[in-house]
């Protein structure tokens, strides 16, 4: 009996923490998502770059890479100029 009650506890404090998300969370427009997505694209693009240049062994290769891992950065320090709040 006390399982049952503990896990209706759990249960209800889990619904509880998802209602407070969604009310927590503010709509964003589709442009917002947009770059939302970009933004969260190019980090995993430049997570990606930084395994593959810590394998890479060729040098034409690394060069390539390092190219790649600098056009990225440049497109990111886009994203760190807009800081400024949207509502």
């Amino acid at each position: 009996m006390a399982r049952g009650w503990e896990s209706k506890s759990v249960e209800q404090q889990q619904e509880e923490m998802i209602a407070q998300r969604e009310t927590a969370r503010v709509p964003l427009s589709p442009a917002q998502q947009h770059r939302n997505r970009k933004h969260a694209g190019l980090l995993l693009s430049r997570a990606r770059l930084t395994q593959q240049l810590q394998a890479a062994t060729n040098p034409r290769q690394r060069q390539m890479l390092e190219q790649a891992a600098a056009e990225l950065d440049r497109q990111l320090s886009f994203f760190k100029e807009d800081t400024t709040p949207r509502q």
